[in-house]
């Protein structure tokens, strides 16, 4: 059974930063390609930061400059560490975990974890 768990959340003030975690268990970790999400109140979930199986990253344009993602394939964790975070950062972080074999498409979520920015 996959999952995923995600940690590091909480609160912070702008131009703090803050370290999510997210550890993978029951799949091979290294065969996915890995992303952070995130909704804020009554808005649509949007893609964050993305890390493929050979690491190439990709980021939204509202947190280039500010957010790395990295993975560590021997801890079967991935982490978006977060920096100069701004109150609209503030949402439900969510960690992603995809892959497609043929036809057939794996996707996973984590529970999420809270980000409030905010002074």
């Amino acid at each position: 059974q996959v999952q995923l768990v995600e940690s590091g959340g909480g609160l912070v003030q702008p131009g703090g930063s803050l370290r999510l975690s997210c550890a993978a268990s029951g799949m091979i970790f290294s065969l996915y390609a890995m992303g952070w999400y995130r909704q804020a109140p009554g808005k649509q979930r949007e893609l964050v930061a993305a890390i493929t199986r050979g690491f190439s990253t990709n980021y939204a344009d509202s947190v280039k400059g500010r957010f790395t993602i990295s993975r560590d394939n021997a801890k079967n964790t991935v982490y978006l560490q977060m920096n100069s975070l701004k109150p609209e950062d503030t949402a439900v972080y969510y960690c992603n975990a995809g892959r497609t074999v043929a036809t057939r498409e794996y996707d996973y979520w984590g529970q999420g974890t809270q980000v409030t920015v905010s002074s």
